[in-house]
């Protein structure tokens, strides 16, 4: 339990940071599980448009400091990647 004024301050600012990186992290997740099932189908099209909302989305986390920049560049990184050897496929 805090015991400044500070302290609790920080407490229930980690709660709402803490839930809003939560929801930020699952929408960036569940749009790169879209790319991937999109990869999987072999729908590169589709794959490739979602693979632009997905990039969107992490820049923006990356950007807020949800993810660490790098985070956000492998992952990105891997599911272009994925793109690719389907389309080569």
């Amino acid at each position: 339990m805090p015991n400044n004024a500070a302290a609790k301050k920080r407490l229930r600012q980690n709660v709402v940071v803490r839930s809003r990186n939560r929801a930020v992290k699952s929408a960036v997740k569940s749009q790169m599980r879209v790319v991937n099932e999109a990869v999987a189908a072999g729908e590169i099209d589709k794959a490739e448009k979602e693979f632009v909302l997905a990039a969107k989305k992490l820049d923006k986390a990356g950007a807020r400091g949800v993810f660490h920049p790098k985070t956000t560049s492998r992952y990105k990184s891997r599911l272009a990647q994925r793109i690719r050897k389907a389309k080569q496929a």
